[in-house]
């Protein structure tokens, strides 16, 4: 694990709406990452961003100090003002090495979540390393990595109680939204179709809520969310359009700038005056500021959240030291696994050479032998060579599989 690397910005050290300015769109991801790979000798790739995290798994033979942290982020083009810049810088955290691949496993595990239990971050870092192997920024190192973190999460999961009455952003936020005790008639506005909002209208769909009208940059996304609902889908291009009026809005999307600006809430709110309620579990947040002093609003968001989430961490300590012992076994198996793969590796060019030599015999050496032969002789002389080859073939490989073993 010698060249394996990780930058991680999260919400242990920055404010959550400060991290938004580091969350990628999807449009620019691939040429993001394409600029980092290109300008800083880094091979293998692929970013996770969640509504309390951004980092970057990578392999790179650079040391991660200050000096390459600053190339990093100015290479990811960003746009960040100076001052964000010495923020983010000074309160990154970077791992390498053993300690880069604890922190993927802990973070996989959901370890190192705002809400300690919950299973979507595994969903979550599965989801962007598959995107970036599509996309050719990974490869045969990252899919080891990928299979042993999957693994082990899943270990996680099944043998210790940590996910027992799973608590999420998502059941947080309902929690939060039931305490306010709105009326199942509620008229229910949802921006974004992705897994947050589909989680959270899920639990409303079976506390009897039905009132929904589901609103998403593509338009089949939020059909197919209302659909599941027996809700109405519009694009989110019409969202400043929409005049039935609301009682809650529940928003999470990926934009990069709010989208309940304050014109657009004026035109939503079509003449009420009463309080509204907001879900925003968007980073960076998709309500702006003026919104929110603006009008009379109970508005949730994820760093509402926090310390409720606090008191999670302390009540599943038990478990987390269950978990982290499987983690470091995982650790141990996965350095064997490793090595393992750095002979098969080594030894991929052996089959090639012995037919190489196999053909020389025959067709150099030992040509005019082979050619006085009777057919007969020469038919057995070449069964014999290919029971040799195939014997050959397999002996390097089982004897130092064999050797590395014994030796661990």
């Amino acid at each position: 694990m010698e060249y394996l690397k990780i930058i991680a910005f999260t919400h242990k050290h920055i404010d959550l709406k400060a991290l938004g300015k580091l969350v990628i769109c999807e449009q620019t991801l691939d040429d993001r990452l394409k600029n980092i790979q290109s300008e800083l000798d880094v091979k293998e790739i692929f970013y996770i961003g969640t509504c309390n995290r951004v980092e970057f798994v990578f392999t790179s033979s650079h040391h991660l100090d200050k000096e390459f942290i600053t190339r990093f982020l100015t290479v990811l083009d960003m746009g960040l003002p100076m001052e964000y810049m010495e923020k983010f810088v000074e309160n990154v955290s970077v791992y390498e090495q053993l300690e880069a691949f604890n922190h993927l496993l802990r973070t996989s595990c959901s370890l190192e979540s705002l809400v300690v239990g919950e299973k979507e971050i595994l969903a979550q870092v599965r989801r962007a390393y598959e995107a970036c192997r599509v996309a050719g920024f990974t490869a045969d190192y990252m899919r080891m990595i990928m299979n042993r973190v999957v693994k082990t999460a899943k270990e996680v999961y099944t043998h210790t109680n940590i996910s027992k009455n799973p608590v999420s952003v998502v059941s947080l936020a309902y929690r939060k939204l039931r305490d306010l005790k709105m009326s199942q008639s509620s008229r229910l506005l949802i921006i974004g179709a992705g897994e947050t909002n589909r989680n959270i209208a899920q639990y409303l769909k079976k506390h009897r809520y039905s009132n929904f009208s589901i609103f998403n940059r593509t338009l089949e996304a939020a059909e197919s969310l209302a659909k599941e609902l027996n809700g109405v889908a519009y694009p989110l291009s019409e969202l400043e359009n929409y005049t039935q009026g609301f009682d809650v809005i529940i928003t999470c999307t990926g934009a990069t700038e709010p989208i309940l600006t304050k014109e657009v809430y004026t035109k939503l709110l079509n003449g009420e005056t009463d309080k509204k309620i907001i879900v925003d579990l968007a980073i960076p947040n998709d309500t702006a500021a003026e919104v929110v002093s603006s009008f009379p609003i109970h508005f949730i968001e994820v760093e509402s959240l926090k310390e409720i989430a606090r008191k999670n961490i302390q009540e599943r300590y038990d478990e987390l030291v269950h978990a982290e012992h499987i983690i470091d076994e995982n650790i141990k198996e996965f350095e064997l696994v490793l090595r393992q793969r750095k002979i098969e590796i080594a030894m991929s060019g052996v089959p090639q050479k012995i037919k190489e030599i196999k053909h020389t015999a025959i067709n150099a050496v030992f040509a005019d032998e082979i050619n006085s032969l009777d057919e007969n002789s020469r038919l057995v002389l070449e069964r014999v060579m290919n029971y040799m080859e195939k014997k050959c073939i397999s002996v390097p490989m089982v004897m130092a599989k064999e050797i590395l073993v014994k030796n661990s």
